[in-house]
């Protein structure tokens, strides 16, 4: 299974020009609606048919763990050095997770700016997407088959259904746990 993604994206509308508003009478009522701008419709429309096509062609296999997240560390070549590269996250994100290529949904993703540079011949941002270390609340894998193999001696696991143990691989805080050892833990009787 291939856990590295290598994309190149074009500079996308800013987080500025992503979203419009548009006013509108309702029962005499004024509302607002928003609107996606036709940049941004276009960019997603190019953008995920290329993220598809480079998962499929670079063997990238998307995790049906939703709780499975992605260190996304990208490198900007903007054309001018007043770009801020904190607006350009939210298309880029939206895009990629439309593509149902990458992740389920980007609050999996972990957004790092390596570098920002400037290119005015050629402006885009490199990306590169892998799996953080960390699984849930635990620092690596050998921490979480440390925990779990003590939490299948205990009768509140269940086969994996134990609340405490499920909601540690969602990576949820809990006083049950405290330095990587369960507090409700009891021994099941053979």
């Amino acid at each position: 299974m291939q856990q590295n993604l290598y994309l190149t994206s074009p500079i996308p509308c800013s987080v500025n020009h992503y979203m419009k508003p548009r006013p509108f009478l309702m029962n005499g009522k004024p509302q607002v609606t928003m609107y996606e701008t036709s940049d941004a419709k276009e960019y997603k429309r190019n953008f995920i048919s290329y993220v598809r096509t480079a998962a499929k062609e670079q063997g990238f296999i998307m995790s049906d763990n939703k709780f499975r997240h992605y260190y996304v560390d990208c490198t900007f070549y903007f054309p001018r050095v007043d770009m801020d590269a904190n607006n350009y996250w939210k298309l880029l994100f939206d895009a990629i997770t439309e593509s149902q290529s990458v992740w389920i949904d980007d609050t999996q993703a972990c957004e790092r700016v390596n570098k920002i540079l400037y290119d005015s011949q050629n402006p885009r941002i490199e990306i590169h997407i892998h799996p953080v270390g960390y699984i849930g609340i635990f620092d690596n894998q050998e921490q979480l088959d440390q925990f779990k193999g003590r939490c299948i001696q205990c009768n509140r696991y269940k086969e994996g259904r134990c609340s405490i143990f499920i909601k540690a691989l969602e990576g949820r805080i809990q006083e049950d746990i405290a330095d990587g050892i369960c507090q409700k833990y009891k021994q099941r009787k053979v």
